[in-house]
C-alpha cells in the first residue's frame, strides 16, 4: 500500500473527523456554560431581591429578644408571686 493513498484515503478524514468532533463538542459545552452563568445570575438577582437583608434579620432578632425578655419578666413575677416572695429585678439571680 503507498503512504500516500493511506493519508489521503484514511488518515486525513478520520482527523478531519476528529476535529469536527472536538469542536461540536467544545461548541456544545460553551453552550451549557453560557445557560448555567445565566441561571446563577439569574438566581443572585432572585436572592437579592426576595431574601431578608441582615439589618432586616437584626431588627426581628431585636424585638424578639425584647418581647421574650417580656415574658420572661412577667414569669419570674409569677413565680415570685406563688412562693411569696418580692420581686427583685435588678437582683442577682442566675440567669
Amino acid at each position: 500500500m503507498d503512504w500516500m493513498w493511506w493519508i489521503t484515503a484514511i488518515e486525513l478524514p478520520a482527523l478531519g473527523g476528529l476535529f469536527w468532533l472536538l469542536q461540536s463538542h467544545r461548541t456544545a459545552v460553551e453552550r451549557e456554560l453560557k445557560a448555567l452563568r445565566d441561571d446563577l445570575a439569574t438566581f443572585k438577582l432572585h436572592v437579592a431581591t426576595t431574601y431578608a437583608s441582615i439589618v432586616y434579620l437584626k431588627e426581628v432578632e431585636a424585638r424578639l429578644t425584647a418581647h421574650l425578655t417580656k415574658i420572661e419578666v412577667k414569669i419570674d413575677r409569677m413565680v415570685d408571686r406563688a412562693l411569696g416572695a418580692p420581686h427583685n429585678p435588678g437582683g442577682d439571680v442566675a440567669d
